[in-house]
């Protein structure tokens, strides 16, 4: 069996706790103990001692009387007998009487280096006077009592010792049982405790009751668990937060604009990616120093120190700064940049530091110039366009307010401008275009502008002059340098300009009205031959007016149904019999009366309004030639005129088959008449759209041929069925031997190309004989029949289809 020092040694060594818990425990005990016992000690002392003063005291009262009579008396021998009882008492070692006057008589012995207590009192004879007979000391020895303290003091101190350790290890066992173990277990499970296993709970080797879960080593359990939870919790978020830390961080590093973090002293803590790639500074390189001063050029960092200083104040007063700085790369190459400075702050709202993104928008700064140009210049001719015209007439007219000076407005048109455009190509017409800005421009002075609104129309402003003559001047140089021919496609073209003329303040004192009578005297110039130029007169606003109010009506005419088609036959030059119709489209407004198609047809393919009239026209054609074979029992075609503005439209090929489609007529027997200057658009789009309607069944005719410039190489390479001789050769063919040569030499080609050859404008009977001889293939004209409505053609076709003519 181990000895008792060794058992607490281990003691100490497994529960420091508990050693200390006893050491303590032994220590307050052991002093309590002692002072205890000193206490019940010195008690028992002092009732000891109490026992001897009052065995003194008994002596006293008990002896004193018969000591005095005895010495009264002289009997010595009764006298030495009270002594001697009185020496027997206990305690009592000696006895001294003194006899007055100077005898004494000494029983007893005093031992050596006792602790004695002694007690003296008189001895008196009560007589008529009392007399002091005498002095009697009494001495107690004190060892007995002194001894039995000493003893008592030994039992008592080993009884308190041993009581005070078994209730200390008592104490100390319950405590280590209760206590003590599981503190150790909550020391071995905290030693353990990492972020690695916050999943497993502290548990102790004690039962689960409300009482344990409420003292204290539960709540410090319960404490542990919690704590254990929510850094487990805390674990969990700051994960989460390191992913999106990461995550941000990696998004800050690729971002594409570039980031760069400064701190309150605007120093460069970081710099993302792409700040190196955008700006060829190194990260690195560049920490520690202000955003504005990055490289060692001090003329540029004197240059950016306002601009910086600026940024920094709107950034303390505002809270953000945004705006556009033309930065410079390490290489020394400048770029436009976009920056957004923004303070970073602490939870507590103070400036920590500053958050700077940029992005490279050299590429937009170069899109929103042109843009800009764009939007205040033509892209073809480089001139001002029509919005950048308008201002720079406004100015001039504000200038000549405050000088008192004229304004002159020209309108130019350029002639024939859109025949050319069809027949030569659009790229034809983009050159006509730019020389013709380049000639309009080297008539001007440098204060003038010269802008293009359009199309082929330009519009001229000339301020501060004196009067109307300097425009006048400056038109006759104009069409003056008109006059020599283009060359477009290797030919070459001669083009003319008509020019409106209007002056500011006699004939307008706004820019709105000016322009509305510049473009009035445009017309007005067209009108007296092109090539030409006219001042506005107060006249040509009718003029101008009417042609707006044509506009506005036709738009509304297929709506309110003022469009009508009439009809003209198509017979055979050989029989006489009906052959074909062609359909002729009339426009019959309430108020402007019948319009001709050369009057409206021309405004009608400016303003793009040819298109929805042309399908309606194919519509109506396909319908009437319909109903034509239920009352006569016969197939017969019918012939359409198409505009080349509706060959630009991508969805022709379509409308033609539609119609088709919902009329059920076959497509062989409709005819689409072309006008010979489409043959010279020499694009991929007119030939495959000529092709397509070719492999759908559909008719192709060359109107008019002849009036126009040469297209017949074109013949053989387009798929036409029909060429149509112009009435201008036909009408004099028994006149003028030219005519009829002219006649004659188209119907060989035509027929040598494998062509049907039709003859407009037949008028008298000795055309017709003409015709046949040179055999003709068909014709049609007023000798047939007026071109004539819906209603009265049917009824021409009742009486005529059946009847040669």
């Amino acid at each position: 069996m181990p000895k008792l020092p060794t058992r607490l040694q281990r003691f100490r060594k497994g529960s420091p706790l508990s050693f200390r818990l006893l050491a303590w425990i032994l220590l307050f005990s052991s002093v309590f103990t002692l002072i205890a016992s000193a206490i019940q000690i010195y008690s028992d002392y002092r009732k000891d001692l109490s026992q001897i003063d009052s065995r003194m005291q008994v002596v006293e009262s008990g002896y004193a009387s018969s000591l005095a009579r005895s010495l009264w008396a002289l009997d010595q021998k009764l006298l030495q007998t009270q002594m001697e009882g009185i020496l027997s008492l206990p305690d009592i070692v000696h006895l001294r009487l003194g006899i007055e006057p100077d005898s004494e008589l000494v029983m007893g012995e005093i031992p050596r280096g006792a602790n004695t207590q002694s007690h003296k009192f008189d001895l008196i004879h009560q007589g008529d006077d009392a007399f002091k007979l005498g002095e009697l000391t009494v001495t107690a020895d004190l060892d007995r009592i002194y001894q039995n303290l000493k003893v008592k003091v030994g039992i008592i101190m080993a009884t308190q010792f041993l009581k005070t350790f078994f209730v200390s290890i008592l104490i100390i066992w319950v405590f280590q049982h209760f206590v003590t173990r599981h503190l150790t277990a909550m020391a071995n499970y905290a030693k353990d405790f990492s972020l690695a296993n916050l999943s497993t709970p502290l548990t102790l080797d004690r039962p689960d009751t409300p009482s344990h879960r409420n003292d204290e080593i539960g709540r410090v359990t319960e404490a542990f668990n919690q704590m254990r939870e929510r850094l487990n919790d805390d674990m969990v978020r700051q994960e989460r937060d390191a992913a999106e830390i990461h995550k941000f961080s990696k998004a800050i590093e690729q971002s594409p604009s570039s980031v760069v973090i400064c701190d309150r002293q605007w120093r460069v803590e970081f710099a993302n990616h792409k700040f190196t790639q955008l700006t060829g500074y190194d990260s690195k390189s560049i920490v520690g120093r202000h955003p504005g001063a990055l490289n060692d050029n001090h003329a540029e960092n004197r240059e950016n120190r306002h601009l910086w200083q600026s940024i920094r104040l709107q950034v303390q007063r505002v809270g953000v700064w945004q705006g556009e700085v033309n930065s410079v790369r390490r290489n020394g190459e400048r770029f436009w940049e976009q920056l957004i400075v923004t303070p970073i702050k602490d939870a507590a709202g103070e400036t920590t530091g500053h958050l700077i993104l940029g992005e490279d928008i050299s590429i937009r700064k170069r899109y929103e110039q042109q843009l800009l140009r764009q939007a205040n210049y033509d892209i073809l001719t480089g001139l001002p366009n029509r919005m950048l015209a308008l201002d720079r007439l406004k100015l001039a007219l504000a200038q000549a307010r405050r000088e008192n000076s004229m304004v002159g407005v020209m309108f130019l048109d350029l002639d024939n401008f859109k025949h050319i455009n069809d027949t030569l190509g659009h790229d034809a017409g983009d050159n006509l275009l730019i020389e013709a800005a380049r000639r309009i421009s080297s008539c001007l002075r440098g204060t003038s502008t010269v802008a293009r609104l359009g199309g082929d129309e330009f519009l001229v402003i000339l301020p501060g002059l004196t009067g109307p003559e300097s425009s006048s001047q400056v038109a006759e140089r104009i069409l003056e340098n008109f006059s020599p021919a283009y060359s477009l496609n290797g030919q070459e073209v001669f083009v003319s300009t008509s020019i409106g003329i209007a002056i500011f303040p006699t004939d307008s004192d706004n820019s709105g009205t000016l322009l509305q009578h510049a473009d009035a005297a445009m017309y007005q110039a067209k009108h007296q031959g092109k090539s030409s130029y006219a001042h506005f007169t107060p006249e040509m606003s009718e003029v101008s007016h009417e042609r707006l109010q044509m506009e506005s009506r036709m738009r509304r005419a297929l709506e309110l149904q003022e469009m009508e088609l009439y009809f003209q036959p198509i017979v055979d030059t050989e029989t006489g019999t009906l052959h074909a119709v062609e359909a002729l489209l009339r426009w019959n407004n309430p108020v402007m009366g019948m319009i001709m198609p050369d009057r409206f047809i021309p405004l009608a393919e400016e303003t793009g309004l040819i298109l929805p009239i042309g399908e309606w026209v194919l519509e109506q054609a396909c319908r009437a030639a319909t109903e034509w074979t239920a009352i006569t029992g016969q197939d017969i075609g019918i012939s359409v005129n198409v505009s080349p503005r509706q060959f630009r439209d991508p969805n022709f090929t379509k409308a033609v088959m539609n119609a088709l489609s919902s009329n059920d007529l076959a497509p062989e027997r409709l005819e689409l008449e072309i006008t010979e200057r489409l043959l010279l658009d020499n694009s991929i789009e007119t030939a495959e759209i000529l092709r397509e309607l070719d492999r759908a069944g559909v008719r192709l005719s060359v109107d008019d041929f002849g009036t126009g410039y040469s297209a017949l190489s074109y013949l053989k390479s387009y798929p036409f069925d029909t060429l149509k001789i112009d009435k201008t050769f036909v009408q004099d063919v028994m006149k003028e031997p030219e005519d009829a040569a002219l006649v004659r030499a188209i119907i060989n080609m035509a027929h040598s190309l494998g062509l049907t050859i039709i003859a407009e404008g037949v008028e008298d009977e000795a055309q017709t004989h003409f015709l046949k001889q040179e055999g003709c293939d068909f014709a049609q004209g007023y000798f047939y029949s007026h071109p004539l409505p819906a209603g009265e053609f049917t009824e021409w076709l009742r009486i005529h289809h059946r009847l040669p003519i």
